[in-house]
C-alpha cells in the first residue's frame, strides 16, 4: 500500500467538513456509552480525534474509553461469563481470527460499510487482508527497532545484526515481552533472509535458532510490555535501543523532540482491526459507529495525529503530504520491511508463548 502525494492543506478542517458531510448515520440515542477498548496513549488519542469526537459532535452518541494490553483474556472472561462489558476491541487480526474461531466475536457483513467517495464498495477499496469474518482493518503500523543517538558513536546501526552487535554498540536492549516479531528478528540478526522467516519459523530446528539467537543478548534486555514504555526507557537512559511502535516513536521524535532514529530497514509490517465482542452491550449502536469510524476520510484522518497508515486505498488522496514519509508504507520505509504473519501466529501463538515464557524463567 503506497500512497501519492496531493496537496492537501488545510487538513483538519478540511477532513472535518467530509466527516460531517457523509451522512451516513441519523442522530442515536445516547443513553447508553459505547465501550471502546484500544491501546492507549497517542493511538487511543488519534482515534478519539479522528473518529470518536467528531462521531459525538454529530450523534449524541457518548462512550467509554477503556485502554488493554492485547490478547483475547479479557475478552474470553467476559464471554464465559455472560457479562460482557466491551463493545468494540481493537485488535491485531491474529487474535481476531483466533478470538473469531472460539466464537467470541460476531462475524461483520463488510458490504455494510461506506463505500469509497467515488462509489467504489468497500470490498474493494480496502487492502487486501484488511476485511475478515470478524474484523475490518484500520491502520496499518509497524514495530521498529530505534536508538538513542547521543548514546550511539560512529556508524549508524541500520540492521538486527547491528541490535545484536553487543560490542559495536554497547548499552542495553529493550524487546517487547512475547515471542512475536521478537523470533522473527532474531533469525534476521543470525542472517536469515526475509522470505525464509517464516518457513524457518515453521521447524523445531528454525524455533532452536531462534531462541539461541534471543540468549546471546537475554542478559541485556530490558521486556517491556505497554506501548509507552519504549519511548521512555530510551528517554531515561534505561536503554540504549529498544524495539518499538512507530507510531509511538513519531511522538516521541517530532512532538517532543527527543533524539531517536527509527531503523526502518528491519521493520515488521502489521495491521490492526476492529471487532465487535458477541453479546456485547451496545452491538447495533458499535456497529453505526464502525461505519463512520472506518470510512476514508475518517481513516485519513487519523494520521494527522499518528504515523500510522489507513487500510482503504481512497484514503489516500485526504492524507496530509507531509506525514508521507513517517508512515510505514513510505518506498523508503517499506522498501525492505517484513510483513507480519497473520496466519503464522494464529496457528502458533499460544504454543510459542509458552515456550517463550519457559525460556524466560530459565
Amino acid at each position: 500500500m503506497h500512497f501519492k502525494k496531493t496537496n492537501f492543506k488545510k487538513t483538519n478542517i478540511a477532513l472535518s467538513a467530509a466527516i460531517l458531510g457523509l451522512g451516513l448515520i441519523g442522530t442515536v440515542s445516547a443513553a447508553e456509552k459505547i465501550n471502546f477498548v484500544s491501546w492507549g496513549g497517542s493511538y487511543t488519542a488519534s482515534q478519539v480525534k479522528a473518529c470518536i469526537e467528531p462521531y459525538q459532535a454529530k450523534t449524541g452518541q457518548e462512550f467509554n474509553i477503556i485502554d488493554y494490553n492485547g490478547g483475547l483474556a479479557e475478552i474470553r472472561t467476559q464471554v464465559e461469563a455472560n457479562n460482557v462489558q466491551w463493545d468494540i476491541v481493537d485488535q491485531t487480526p491474529q487474535d481476531a481470527i483466533r478470538g473469531c474461531d472460539e466464537g467470541l466475536y460476531i462475524e461483520l457483513d463488510h458490504s455494510q460499510w461506506a463505500p469509497a467517495p467515488d462509489g467504489t464498495p468497500a470490498v474493494e477499496d480496502f487492502v487486501d487482508g484488511a476485511l475478515g469474518d470478524c474484523y475490518v482493518g484500520n491502520i496499518s503500523w509497524a514495530t521498529v527497532p530505534a536508538y538513542d543517538t547521543t548514546k550511539v558513536t560512529g556508524d549508524a546501526p541500520t540492521s538486527m545484526a547491528d541490535f545484536w552487535d553487543l560490542k559495536k554498540y554497547p548499552g542495553r536492549r529493550g524487546l517487547r515481552k512475547t515471542p512475536r516479531v521478537n523470533m522473527e528478528w532474531a533469525l534476521m540478526a543470525d542472517g536469515v533472509p526475509n522470505d525464509e522467516i517464516y518457513n524457518t519459523l515453521a521447524t523445531e530446528k528454525g524455533i532452536a535458532q531462534a531462541f539461541a539467537k534471543l540468549e546471546e543478548i537475554k542478559a541485556d534486555v530490558v521486556w517491556w510490555e505497554a506501548g509507552a514504555q519504549p519511548p521512555q526507557m530510551l528517554a531515561d537512559g534505561e536503554v540504549v535501543m529498544t524495539t518499538a511502535y512507530n507510531g509511538r516513536l513519531f511522538n516521541a521524535m517530532y512532538k517532543e523532540k527527543k533524539p531517536f532514529a527509527i531503523m526502518w530497514g528491519p521493520q515488521v509490517f502489521d495491521i490492526d482491526t476492529y471487532v465487535v465482542v458477541k453479546d456485547s452491550p451496545n452491538q447495533k449502536a458499535a456497529l453505526d459507529f464502525l461505519k463512520f469510524c472506518t470510512s476514508a476520510e475518517a481513516l485519513a484522518d487519523t494520521t494527522n495525529y499518528i504515523s500510522y497508515g489507513p487500510l482503504r486505498k481512497s484514503s489516500a488522496a485526504f492524507v496530509n503530504p507531509d506525514i508521507l514519509p513517517h508512515l510505514p508504507t513510505a518506498p523508503d520505509n517499506f522498501k525492505t520491511a517484513l510483513t507480519y504473519n497473520i496466519n503464522f501466529w494464529a496457528d502458533n501463538a499460544d504454543d510459542l508463548q509458552e515456550r517463550f515464557n519457559a525460556w524466560l524463567a530459565k
